[in-house]
């Protein structure tokens, strides 16, 4: 029998209730109606803490509670953005890459991100897991593919699985000879804490495979006392930790804010890894940035802060082609006199406060 979670019992999601609790306007009330009908929401009360209900453009309010222009949509928007079903051979499996699979076993989440890319597929109304058939034809499929060395636990949150399940989930995988990593993909260290007990923790080492965890946050006020102990506690145990954010309008768009926020990354033993940019889900242009203000920022942020600091910024092509980087190029061909590449190469290197550089150096 799974345990009740008081905390996430107690989770906002209705419109009404978040207008009561001062975190949307009531005369807003008719609109986020309608985007209810369509898109999940969900506020923890560890979430709903850290908005400021006196600034109307709170970062942490832009990322979790509706907004009525999620109801209109840009050109290019569509319901599967980065190609999911393109690649999914059985249900519950993404397989894009040669040696690693995406594995969905949950469509819920503790809270519901206004900017999400599987927007159309998760929250109430949809399926909230895989069928037991599903998810025995899913690990026979990894099973009968040798190449797959990595397996990520995805969905929805997998976090919102018992530690029982979970740990059976782990078992079953880790039991298959040439699955050696298992990725787990997650937003419950920020959102729900608690829920990274002891038991939580067991459930996430498994005997023959390693596991590797990516806390997805956007703005450093998400790195909470209570988020970096649950960080602390998969830490302690063992489990590397890495980092996983998407470049939103309104949240981390300053390179200040992005400092910060990889700065509290590493401070609580968390590699940053991706910084997204913005995927086409539907109804969330407003919350876009251009792909030329990412590079900027990732300049600025090159210039700003330790190596141990650098996400790659990336894009997922659209069409299930894959993510490709998309940071800065800070190399360029120097061309000879006469208007050709010299058989010497020499290169024009731009640093970190935009200075152009000759390599090797003129003699």
């Amino acid at each position: 029998m799974n345990r009740i979670d008081p905390k996430l019992a107690a989770t906002l999601r209705q419109p009404a209730e978040l207008i009561e609790r001062g975190l949307a306007p009531a005369a807003d009330l008719a609109d986020l109606e309608r985007v209810a009908a369509r898109y999940a929401i969900a506020v923890t009360p560890d979430i709903a803490a850290l908005i400021d209900s006196e600034d109307p453009d709170d970062p942490i309010a832009r990322q979790f509670i509706p907004s009525p222009l999620e109801l209109m949509s840009a050109p290019g928007e569509n319901a599967d953005p980065i190609g999911d079903d393109a690649h999914s051979p059985v249900a519950g499996i993404v397989h894009r890459y040669p040696d690693r699979v995406l594995f969905k076993l949950v469509h819920v989440c503790a809270v519901y991100c206004r900017f999400c890319f599987r927007r159309e597929m998760v929250g109430p109304g949809k399926a909230t897991a895989l069928s037991d058939t599903a998810y025995r034809n899913a690990l026979d499929y990894i099973r009968t593919h040798p190449e797959i060395w990595e397996v990520i636990l995805t969905g929805g949150d997998p976090l919102m699985l018992s530690p029982r399940r979970l740990a059976e989930i782990m078992t079953e995988l880790a039991a298959i000879d040439h699955v050696k990593i298992i990725r787990i993909h997650t937003r419950v260290p920020v959102a729900a804490p608690d829920r990274i007990d002891r038991d939580m923790v067991a459930a996430l080492r498994v005997e023959g495979a390693t596991t590797w965890i990516a806390i997805h946050a956007n703005h450093p006020r998400e790195l909470s006392t209570e988020a970096r102990a649950a960080c602390a506690r998969l830490a302690d145990a063992g489990i590397p930790l890495v980092s996983q954010s998407v470049l939103l309008r309104g949240v981390n768009d300053e390179a200040a804010v992005l400092e910060a926020l990889m700065r509290a990354f590493v401070e609580c033993r968390i590699k940053p890894y991706y910084l997204h940019h913005g995927d086409l889900a539907p109804g969330t242009a407003h919350l876009r940035t251009t792909i030329a203000q990412g590079q900027e920022l990732m300049r600025s942020l090159r210039g700003r802060v330790s190596g141990l600091c650098q996400p790659d910024y990336v894009l997922d092509i659209p069409g299930g082609h894959g993510k490709a980087p998309i940071g800065p190029n800070y190399l360029s061909h120097e061309n000879s006199a006469g208007g050709e590449l010299s058989s010497e190469k020499r290169y024009r290197i731009v640093d970190y406060c935009g200075d152009v550089h000759l390599y090797p150096p003129a003699p």
